[in-house]
Formats: C-alpha cells, sequence, structure tokens
C-alpha cells in the first residue's frame, strides 16, 4: 500500500513541478525584451573591448576636428571616471 502512495505522491510533485515551470516561462515573458537589451549592450562593450581601435580612432578625429568639445567631454568622462573608481574602492572598503 505504501508503495502506491509514492507513486502516486510522485505523480503530484511532477504535475505541480511541470505547472510551475509553466507559470515561470508565462511570468519571465515581460523580462525578454530588456534582457536582449542588456544582452546586446554587453555585446557592444564586449567587441569595444576586443577592438580598442576604433574608439581611440573615434576620439581622436573628435580631437582634430573639434578639439574644445574633445577637451569639455574628455573631462567630464575623466571626472566620471575617478568617481567611479572612488565608490568602487569605498564599496570595496565597506564590505
Amino acid at each position: 500500500m505504501q508503495d502506491d502512495e509514492l507513486v502516486l505522491r510522485r505523480q503530484q510533485l511532477l504535475t505541480r513541478s511541470a505547472e510551475l515551470r509553466l507559470a515561470l516561462a508565462v511570468q519571465t515573458r515581460v523580462l525578454r525584451k530588456p534582457l536582449g537589451l542588456v544582452d546586446r549592450a554587453r555585446e557592444a562593450l564586449q567587441w569595444l573591448a576586443d577592438h580598442p581601435a576604433w574608439p581611440a580612432g573615434a576620439a581622436l578625429v573628435l580631437v582634430l576636428l573639434r578639439p574644445r568639445n574633445a577637451l569639455k567631454w574628455g573631462g567630464r568622462v575623466w571626472w566620471a571616471w575617478q568617481s567611479y573608481k572612488q565608490a568602487r574602492a569605498w564599496i570595496a572598503k565597506q564590505d
């Protein structure tokens, strides 16, 4: 008798597991587009990291064509990078 109960319980659990998987698939459908955008952004950053000559060349063109704007934006980027490094150091110190 106990074996029959175990078989029945196993079937119930398998059915419940399938129902939960379906519910999860439906609920995560909303996240497909945002996560796709994140994946594409990550791939773009990886491409830039693998091909550093392209952003360096673009920066050089900007410096040659618009030196004032390039210096202004260069200063902003440098400030943002320094702030980022300080924030990472502060967070690492907190842990």
